[in-house]
């Protein structure tokens, strides 16, 4: 992901708007420090995105929030 400083950003700020809104996301930092990351809106995720990666390939059980939930509140003494 391309990193550019403030001075830069504000410089070729249309510039690097439209190369967001074709996917290209950026951060800018002051002083070598990250500070923003900027994405456009309802575009395609930044490289490197992990979130769901793998959720059209692998299965996730409509119980999932619930599984183990018996032996973990008898594990810690639910059923008293």
């Amino acid at each position: 992901m391309k990193i550019v400083n403030i001075h830069e950003a504000k410089t070729h700020l249309s510039r690097l708007i439209e190369a967001a809104v074709h996917g290209e996301s950026f951060v800018i930092a002051k002083a070598g420090k990250p500070l923003v990351q900027v994405t456009a809106i309802g575009g395609p995720l930044p490289r490197g995105s992990r979130l769901g990666f793998l959720s059209a390939e692998v299965p996730t059980p409509d119980d999932f929030d619930q599984m183990g939930s018996a032996e973990i509140e008898e594990m810690f003494g639910g059923g008293r």
